[in-house]
């Protein structure tokens, strides 16, 4: 025995079917996240992650299946009971989705005066705290359209991790970032997830992304999961369709596996 306590499960996805108009996106999709890992969602476009991430956020409600945050089973929940579950979820999205109008200290402030505290100055500390630790110190008093893509991108993390969530969701992090900018925003949502002992769950295309950051990877196809495990393991996959996916991302050349460095975890 190791010794080790088992991993605990924080999100359950059981038997989830989601469809508009007469399609089905999502076609008994079942998975589960364990704490503080960092477990990744890819696909194609159109594939259903996105669907997928709102889902578990609780924005969207399945017409089929279960979707559990903890002990607390979300799909059917009446809007006011849903919330405070909501407060344990952080949403990262694919464009930062920053208030125009606002600074990004009342960006990052505008959940925490609204749900955790009003007195300024404890707000004050919390957003420099958070702006600090995603690279960001300093830019209180600049505006969205002030920053790069990147720093959006920052200053959203530092909104989504203001409200002390134990769930990060980000939708496509890497998204419209050149290379470098996107393996710093990579290295951020690693070093966010240890440092604050959260559960982190991305969905995006961007394979190299993916396999840099992910404890786990699933993939969607059509809107059904077609595989899941370590990254080792997802590449070792011979499904024919994960295996032509992953040469289009330069994951895997043929039969052999690319060298992409993975972080320490």
């Amino acid at each position: 025995m190791s010794g080790q306590p088992a991993a605990q499960t924080v999100v359950r996805v059981d038997e989830v079917w989601y469809g508009v108009d007469s399609r089905w996106v999502l076609q008994g999709v079942s998975l589960t996240v364990q704490e503080g890992e960092v477990f990744a969602i890819m696909g194609p476009s159109g594939c259903g992650k996105t669907t997928l991430l709102k889902l578990i956020g609780g924005l969207l409600k399945p017409q089929r299946g279960e979707i559990w945050i903890g002990d607390t089973e979300i799909s059917r929940l009446p809007e006011a009971k849903l919330t405070p579950v909501r407060k344990q979820v952080g949403l990262v999205f694919q464009y930062a989705a920053l208030f125009d109008s606002l600074t990004v200290y009342d960006n990052v402030a505008f959940g925490v005066r609204r749900h955790i505290t009003r007195r300024e100055e404890e707000v004050a500390k919390i957003v420099r705290e958070k702006l600090e630790m995603v690279g960001m110190a300093g830019t209180e008093h600049l505006y969205p359209s002030q920053l790069s893509g990147g720093m959006q991108k920052r200053v959203g993390l530092a909104r989504a991790l203001a409200m002390n969530p134990k769930i990060v969701l980000y939708d496509e992090p890497t998204a419209g970032l050149d290379p470098i900018v996107a393996e710093t925003v990579d290295t951020l949502i690693v070093d966010t997830t240890r440092q604050l002992r959260v559960t982190a769950l991305v969905v995006s295309h961007d394979l190299i992304s993916v396999f840099h950051i992910a404890d786990r990877i699933a993939m969607l196809h059509e809107g059904q999961i077609i595989t899941c495990g370590s990254p080792e393991e997802v590449r070792a996959d011979a499904n024919p369709v994960v295996r032509r996916f992953l040469r289009a991302g330069g994951i895997v050349r043929g039969d052999e596996t690319t060298s992409a460095q993975e972080p320490d975890r």
